[in-house]
């Protein structure tokens, strides 16, 4: 199952019309990345949850046929149920066998096979997939014991402690998951796995594991995060910029680390540097922009500005929000 289902309030205005997941991620949707992970471990029927912005996903993965797998969609309504609720209605289709739940925000290379065959191995209930936080970023820190057990969940660690002690470990957001976890997910309300879910399994002794993997892991939901690992991957293929279909950027400007979405215009003596560009965007000839996100302000006149989101201003005809 991916869970693909939130608000992504902290990637607005990139959210403004579509859900999180079916941002794009060099020119194609976040959510194929997942895709193709799990079809590259052999696992072909997927469920995807979706409540903002549904048809922005279905619209683009349809019936999963493209990537080769079967894909089922979950639609919360009226409301959203959270990482475990989401389970909890459609749990007649998850029942039969040991299956995963994924962030549908992540981008990894993370050997599923492997944690896989450790769940089953140690017949554990859960088992999450974890990795070091060498970094100390903004992540909860899990504590396992000796015998790989979940202790618990604990805070964010102290950035300024990078370097200084061993890196904590984090979940990735990927889950390797028995039925038997349903006895612990209530029936028809919200819930969340680390809030509600695993604190009252563990109480009652149950197996609740960590598997700590190893490779690539990435998790893009906000701005910063979004740019960063964008161009982290064309600086792999060598490419300063990526521009998708329709764009037009005349010979005279100058575009570097940036990400264009389709049909942007960048005009003659426009300067732009490690910015995200919207769909249908007109940089006007001289303007100049660094770091920030630009959509336009037509397109983001009708939302509300959520309460994570970092602040803009119109310029023009665009809304500019810094990063």
């Amino acid at each position: 199952m991916i869970l693909a289902a939130g608000f992504g309030t902290r990637l607005w205005p990139l959210t403004i019309g579509r859900t999180k997941p079916a941002i794009p991620f060099l020119n194609r949707p976040l959510i194929a990345c997942t895709i193709e992970y799990l079809r590259r471990f052999g696992i072909q029927d997927l469920i995807i949850n979706l409540h903002h912005e549904p048809e922005s996903v279905r619209a683009q993965i349809g019936d999963g046929s493209e990537y080769g797998v079967r894909i089922s969609y979950s639609i919360e309504e009226p409301e959203i149920l959270g990482t475990s609720g989401a389970l909890d209605r459609v749990r007649h289709l998850l029942e039969g066998d040991v299956f995963v739940a994924i962030n549908g925000k992540i981008i990894t290379d993370m050997d599923l096979t492997a944690a896989i065959e450790s769940h089953r191995k140690r017949r554990a209930m859960a088992t999450l997939v974890l990795r070091p936080n060498p970094a100390h970023e903004r992540f909860s820190e899990v504590e396992i014991t000796p015998s790989g057990r979940i202790h618990r969940f604990a805070g964010f660690p102290d950035p300024r402690a990078a370097g200084t002690r061993s890196a904590p470990l984090m979940f990735t957001g990927i889950h390797i998951l028995s039925p038997e976890i349903f006895r612990y997910i209530p029936r028809g309300v919200f819930s969340d796995f680390v809030r509600d879910v695993y604190p009252a399994a563990m109480q009652a002794g149950e197996a609740i594991d960590g598997y700590a993997a190893e490779g690539e892991w990435y998790e893009l939901s906000t701005l910063e995060r979004y740019l960063s690992v964008s161009l982290a991957f064309l600086a792999r293929e060598g490419r300063t910029f990526i521009a998708d279909a329709g764009c037009r950027i005349d010979p005279d400007a100058r575009v570097v680390r940036s990400v264009l979405w389709k049909r942007v215009r960048v005009e003659r003596g426009a300067e732009i540097e490690e910015c995200l560009i919207g769909d249908d965007v007109r940089i006007g000839a001289g303007e100049r922009y660094a770091r920030a996100v630009i959509v336009r302000a037509e397109a983001a006149s009708g939302s509300v500005r959520p309460e994570k989101a970092q602040a803009g201003e119109v310029r023009g005809e665009n809304l500019v929000v810094p990063i």
